[in-house]
């Protein structure tokens, strides 16, 4: 889904990046209320767990790819506003040092599988918790069915701004049937993808999940043939309560084996719009522009100077890993320590 230069012209282009910009800017205000001496941590491995899934291409049919867009996940785990900014950190990582998805696109790339994705996957998450029964099994179906959704709404989102931007003369009913059908099937992957692992932090530290917060019931009692809320427990102690360090090193040394050794195995057949663009033909003045940062050493993920396939490839899913939890943490440590700051003005 990563838009490349060259698709969508140069006043749209602009236009979404100033939304982009907007919607960054908002959303650190907003992540103050999200983020905790716990969560802050927890963010800047996800925006890392997102890069690494990123990286591994599943087939879906006709030659085509997926990978996982992330926003979905990323919402459910630390807050929409998180959500954005940790997807925001991915694609400009992924841009500035792997060239991949356009600098001149990347407010598009930001506005359509980020805000599109985070916007559309927590509203509907929310909707759906608010009529299933209050159980860990609601939350991780819930967190299914949001995925799902998320990833079509994301492409008929970039043929929307192509519709009002695009560089070629495509019909527009084409692309709209070729973009939604292929990421409802690659919607099925990132469904599977997000239930799975938000299923994986609810079952270690269900507290940790965002998304999972206030759904527990009050337990009941009936008192003189009335319910009434019962007093809520207080163990000592628990160990969900405890800090999240385990599940910390557990998720990096995650990304790091899927990055820098997992990856390797991954499709290598187009992605979705790279399929769509070839056949539809959006992609034919996509030539005329070289990415800004062609000449990165870690380019096209692979470290230049290395030989060994693997070996390059590996190293490279590593070292992005690496960048990504360090320009992650630091972010959202930064709001973290502000919205402290703000506190303790008040």
């Amino acid at each position: 889904m990563h838009v490349p230069d060259g698709f969508i012209n140069a006043p749209v282009s602009a236009v979404a990046g100033v939304v982009a910009a907007g919607a960054v800017a908002v959303s650190l205000r907003g992540a103050r209320r999200e983020l905790d001496e716990k969560t802050a941590p927890l963010a800047g491995l996800v925006a890392a767990f997102v890069f690494a899934v990123q990286m591994l291409n599943f087939p879906v049919a006709a030659g085509t790819s997926g990978h996982l867009l992330g926003g979905a996940l990323a919402a459910m785990l630390v807050g929409p506003w998180t959500g954005v900014l940790c997807i925001a950190v991915v694609l400009l990582m992924q841009g500035v040092l792997f060239a991949d998805g356009g600098l001149t696109a990347l407010g598009v790339n930001i506005d359509v599988m980020g805000v599109v994705t985070v916007v559309t996957a927590y509203a509907l998450f929310r909707g759906l918790v608010l009529v299933l029964p209050r159980t860990r099994r609601s939350v991780t179906l819930a967190s299914f069915v949001a995925a799902l959704v998320s990833v079509p709404a994301s492409a008929a989102a970039f043929t929307l701004v192509y519709a009002v931007g695009g560089t070629t003369d495509v019909p527009l009913g084409k692309v709209l049937t070729a973009m939604v059908g292929v990421h409802v099937l690659i919607g099925i992957g990132e469904a599977v993808i997000t239930m799975l692992t938000v299923g994986a932090v609810l079952a270690v530290r269900p507290d940790l999940v965002y998304g999972a917060r206030g759904l527990t019931a009050p337990l009941k009692l009936r008192v003189g043939g009335e319910l009434v809320d019962a007093a809520p427990a207080t163990p000592a102690a628990p160990a969900s309560a405890g800090s999240p360090r385990k599940l910390w090193i557990g998720g990096v040394v995650t990304a790091l084996v899927l990055a820098g050794f997992v990856s390797f195995y991954a499709s290598a057949s187009p992605d979705g719009l790279e399929k769509v663009a070839a056949d539809q033909g959006i992609d034919a003045k996509a030539e005329e522009y070289e990415h800004a940062t062609a000449d990165s050493p870690l380019a096209d993920y692979g470290v230049r100077g290395i030989a060994a396939e693997r070996l390059s490839g590996g190293l490279a899913g590593v070292i992005g890993v690496g960048a990504t939890l360090a320009a992650g943490t630091g972010v959202f440590l930064v709001v973290r320590r502000r919205r402290t700051a703000a506190a303790e003005s008040a």
